[in-house]
């Protein structure tokens, strides 16, 4: 990606504290995955706008 490091993990720092990504660490890596349950929320939320 075409993004500082800082914006990235900025980034992965507000979707973990909204629940939207989980992260799991693996030795000096996190690996990140969607939380499904929080997205399919997100969607029904912004499909009623």
């Amino acid at each position: 990606m075409p993004l500082a490091q800082s914006t990235v993990s900025h980034h992965l720092k507000i979707q973990k504290e909204l629940g939207l990504v989980q992260g799991e660490i693996d030795g000096p890596r996190i690996c990140y995955c969607i939380n499904q349950k929080m997205l399919e929320q997100l969607k029904r939320l912004v499909a009623d706008l």
